[in-house]
């Protein structure tokens, strides 16, 4: 078990104009404070400017890239965390582009720690996106979790002040999304401090 409280990075995926993840977003964040295991960082990709161009060698070779655009600094917030939400919205059956971008400036960040998923959206609600992102992360050597929280036809959900007109479902998911992250990042966290580097 670890002896500190584990460190929770909820993502905002969506970086473009009009995007309804910062409710999301913000409304996840709430609950995983409510919620007690973790302590929160909410990252807004929006904030950083990673070029789609990567680096020419791998951060899988290279962890520590030159990344412009505040980079460095959105390296050192995933590094920190022990496990990560992203909130992300269906766009044409896949995730947004900033994501994968984000996603592939790093390696290490995500290497041997928990991801869950809140999707938006359609009819969908995100669905489609975070089976592509299992995918993803999978390969990075990460573990996702099981359960998700979806807001499919979101803009029924929330109301103009950011709340969910009938939030009992939505909370009951997001405290079984947050109990599976806690107990797979306290045993991965756990597993990174015991391992012996080869």
């Amino acid at each position: 078990m670890t002896s500190t409280t584990l460190r929770l990075a909820v993502i905002i995926g969506s970086v473009r104009e009009g995007r309804f993840g910062p409710v999301v977003a913000n409304w996840f964040a709430g609950q995983a404070r409510a919620h007690g295991a973790f302590e929160i960082d909410l990252i807004d990709l929006a904030d950083y400017d990673l070029p789609h161009a990567l680096p020419a060698v791998s951060p899988l070779m290279e962890p520590n890239p030159v990344r412009p655009g505040r980079g460095d600094e959105l390296a050192g917030r995933l590094a920190a965390a022990d496990a990560f939400v992203v909130v992300t919205p269906d766009i044409n059956r896949s995730f947004p582009a900033s994501l994968k971008t984000a996603i592939d400036w790093h390696f290490t960040q995500w290497d041997r720690k928990t991801v869950g998923f809140v999707g938006y959206g359609g009819s969908t609600g995100g669905l489609l996106a975070i089976e592509s992102l299992r995918t993803v992360f999978n390969e990075l050597n990460a573990h996702t979790a099981r359960t998700t929280v979806i807001f499919p036809r979101y803009f029924l959900h929330f109301g103009p002040d950011g709340a969910l007109n009938e939030p009992a479902e939505f909370e009951q998911s997001a405290s079984r999304l947050l109990d599976q992250l806690h107990w797979w990042a306290t045993a991965l966290t756990t597993a990174r401090h015991e391992a012996v580097p080869a």
